[in-house]
């Protein structure tokens, strides 16, 4: 009998999604399980599987519609499973009875073979695929059970790009040729394009202005001398390394930082509900990673109580996944307090917004050297700018300017955070 495929519960706070791609065309026969959509929500990608064996006989929603969770994507239809052998003649005796299932097994080993053709891939990579031209069936996937993802992609196209014959020997290069003019339309006016928004920008998009909108936003300032962090990290990175199979990074002493600064400024661990403050006695911070579909804050857990090496292994993992959209709603869901670094991206100074409905967020950006007086002397310091964007209906100025001097101490004196 036909199965439905519908939209299916990916958590309390996701009531929507939109189709990315359908995997399978109508007439497909398919096993249980197989996947067949690619559903696009503000939070996480998904596939959706065969609720059972048949043909995929319906398609109700195509690709771009936005759905609700329940709403029925299409049909498998089990009856139909042998549907695409050829009927006999009216005069023809009736076909045995291992003629459907022969029939059956027929179709589902050439979708078998179909599916050989195209490597198991992440949707951001098949993307990146496109984009940049590269045949999936020529990369090598480094994911689980060999799955390509879009690293693999990107690796695979400068790759391609790198390879050039060279020139011979005495031979003139040839003059550069001139820039080209930007793209114009046949009647010679000037291009544009309209992209419609991704599920997760949309959703960006919308809880950013709310943010503006909903709390009041200050933000306060001070910077950081790194030179203790640095010489630290130069002194063990390679044993570190060794040790834990993963880098000793920046973020971990700040997360580090965060959690003594919040002992000390509860209010900031907090959250407004109604005419309410909710204290949060745990610590769940949000890294923001960056992404190809957007900014996504992943979340480490109860995160006093793990080490330098914890937090640098998950904070590498978060990244991976973000990447290759493999991130689950878990990973998204809660948060107490963020950490955002646009100094990867090279930003000297920014204002973070607050990510709701927490009332703090703190900013790092890039490691610059600077002139400092130390001690009456004029030194050069790897210094960073650091911001505190904190939600004023309940954080006083005093104890936003005092927590991010707080953090200033505590990275300075790196041995302190041992104390913490």
């Amino acid at each position: 009998m036909p199965a439905n495929i519908v939209v299916p519960e990916v958590g309390e706070s996701i009531v929507d999604a939109r189709v990315a791609k359908w995997l399978r065309k109508e007439g497909d026969a398919v096993s249980a399980g197989d996947p067949l959509v690619e559903l696009e929500t503000d939070k996480v990608d998904l596939e959706v599987g065969a609720p059972q064996a048949g043909v995929l006989s319906r398609i109700d929603r195509k690709d771009g519609e936005d759905v609700k969770v329940g709403e029925v994507l299409g049909v498998i239809d089990e009856a139909r499973a042998g549907a695409s052998a050829p009927a006999a003649p009216p005069a023809a005796p009736a076909p045995s009875k291992a003629a459907a299932p022969a029939a059956a097994q027929a179709a589902s080993a050439s979708a078998a073979k179909e599916k050989e053709k195209s490597p198991r891939s992440t949707p951001t990579a098949r993307k990146a695929a496109e984009q940049h031209e590269v045949d999936l069936n020529q990369v090598r996937g480094s994911g689980d059970a060999g799955r390509v993802m879009r690293r693999d992609v990107e690796q695979a196209a400068r790759g391609s790009a790198a390879v050039s014959k060279p020139a011979p020997e005495g031979a003139v290069a040839k003059p550069s040729p001139p820039v080209s003019e930007a793209p114009r339309r046949p009647d010679g006016e000037r291009m544009e394009e309209r992209v419609r928004m991704s599920k997760r920008r949309a959703t960006i998009a919308r809880r950013l202005v709310e943010a503006q909108s909903t709390a009041a936003m200050l933000t306060t300032f001070n910077e950081v001398d790194m030179s203790a962090v640095m010489a630290l990290r130069e002194r063990h990175k390679q044993s570190f390394k060794e040790r834990h199979g993963v880098g000793l990074g920046i973020a971990s002493f700040f997360v580090k930082a965060s959690i003594g600064a919040l002992r000390e400024f509860p209010r900031i661990n907090a959250e407004i509900q109604g005419d309410e403050i909710v204290l949060k006695h745990y610590y769940d911070i949000g890294v923001a990673v960056g992404a190809s579909e957007g900014l996504v804050v992943p979340v480490l857990r109860d995160v006093d109580g793990m080490s330098f090496a914890d937090i640098e292994k998950q904070i590498r993992d978060f990244a991976r996944r973000a990447e290759d959209g493999s991130l689950s709603l878990a990973d998204l869901k809660g948060g107490t307090f963020t950490i955002t670094n646009g100094g990867v991206f090279g930003s000297l100074l920014s204002t973070p917004i607050l990510n709701p409905p927490q009332v703090g967020i703190l900013g790092l950006h890039k490691i610059q050297e600077r002139p400092i007086g130390v001690n009456g002397q004029v030194v050069l310091r790897p210094m960073m700018y650091v911001a505190l964007t904190y939600d004023h209906r309940i954080v006083d100025g005093s104890e936003a300017v005092r927590f991010l001097v707080r953090i200033k101490e505590l990275v300075e004196d790196p041995g302190a955070l041992l104390l913490e």
